[in-house]
């Protein structure tokens, strides 16, 4: 099973920063509650989310091929 990136861009720098706080946070006070800054963390570091995916959501750019150039000349008549 793989997981396709459904976070990108700014969405992933602002939950690795988030994580990142909340760690130091939790580590500062003492308090096991700093663990939740795992979550934005790991799926910042991944591109996962897993709730994301769940409600159909990505803020990953989608790459698109550019469109086919129409072909210069028909192709010919098959023969039977």
């Amino acid at each position: 099973m793989t997981l396709k990136k459904n976070v990108g861009g700014i969405d992933r720098i602002i939950r690795l920063v988030l994580g990142v706080v909340i760690l130091g946070v939790g580590a500062y006070f003492r308090s096991w509650w700093g663990l939740i800054g795992l979550i934005p963390l790991l799926t910042g570091a991944f591109s996962y989310c897993g709730l994301y995916s769940l409600i159909g959501v990505s803020t990953c750019k989608v790459k698109t091929p550019p469109p086919a150039a129409p072909s210069a000349s028909p192709e010919p008549p098959k023969q039977p």
